[in-house]
């Protein structure tokens, strides 16, 4: 297996392969890789992430299995990574951990079969797939502002190939306590399955990522926790919370809500579409 990052480096952006503790630089030089400001592994030109897609988050929310998956789209703005401050708004409450494994695309794919997956995946990365639920009743289902906030789309610390999903456990804690924990075999659909399934009516192109679903107790964290997210040869992704410098505006549109149906997905009582 191989793994590449992306730091900041004399402030320019750069590539560097891994090697144990150290990142070498394309010029020879050797960076601690703790003391290394990462940034996102990979330059995507879309993020797609995929609803519900482990069996004991199904079971957590008193829903129905789904029948194929459904997908949301993150902008690029919401791109943050590797020891990342994740920012909640002043006068939000439910900014929830979503651990996952990320799929990177390594070659343009279209209308593929889920056999051929595995060609066109450069490889797999971490993400923490945050969500403000404040704004679940403002979106509608949309998860635009829900997922799509500014810092909410961590992933990183590198891009890891020649990795394959099986049985790993991917593991999210909020200091140090583990507060979500599954193995890969909960998924519903594989990570061949969804990249063929995008693939029918999209193309994927190099860097393009694919986030594969969260498991069960997926929970609010607040300003001051650390959250971190784990499995096996990917590394462990680790993010900062931190309170806003300022309240989302009340001059226009929705604001933060706490409706039942709000409380329902960001406690896990029962999911409310």
């Amino acid at each position: 297996m191989g793994e590449s990052r992306r730091i900041l480096l004399d402030g320019t952006a750069v590539e560097v392969q891994r090697e144990g503790a150290f990142l070498l630089t394309p010029d020879g030089r050797r960076i601690d890789a703790e003391a290394a400001t990462h940034l996102p592994p990979v330059a995507p030109t879309k993020i797609i992430a995929v609803h519900l897609n482990y069996q004991s988050r199904v079971e957590e929310l008193r829903t129905q299995r789904p029948p194929a998956p459904n997908y949301f789209l993150k902008p690029l703005s919401c791109l943050n990574a590797h020891k990342g401050v994740v920012v909640r708004p002043l006068g939000c409450r439910f900014l929830n951990y979503e651990g996952e494994v990320a799929i990177v695309i390594g070659r343009e794919a279209r209308n593929i079969r889920i056999a051929e997956a595995a060609d066109v995946i450069a490889g797999y990365t971490l993400a923490n797939d945050f969500a403000l639920h404040d704004f679940r009743d403002a979106d509608r289902g949309a998860m635009l502002r829900v997922k799509g906030a500014d810092t909410l789309g961590v992933i990183g610390p590198g891009l890891v190939r020649g990795w394959q999903p099986r049985e790993q456990v991917l593991r999210t804690r909020v200091n140090g306590a583990v507060v979500q924990e599954s193995a890969l075999s909960g998924m519903i659909f594989s990570m061949a399955y969804l990249v063929a399934d995008l693939a029918r009516t999209m193309t994927l192109l190099p860097g393009d990522v694919i986030l594969s679903g969260t498991p069960a107790n997926s929970r609010p964290v607040a300003p001051g926790d650390v959250v971190t997210v784990e499995v096996e040869g990917l590394g462990v992704l680790e993010s900062r919370i931190v309170e806003g410098e300022s309240r989302v505006s009340d001059e226009c549109g929705w604001q933060p809500s706490a409706s039942d149906r709000v409380l329902g997905v960001a406690l896990g009582q029962a999911l409310r579409e």
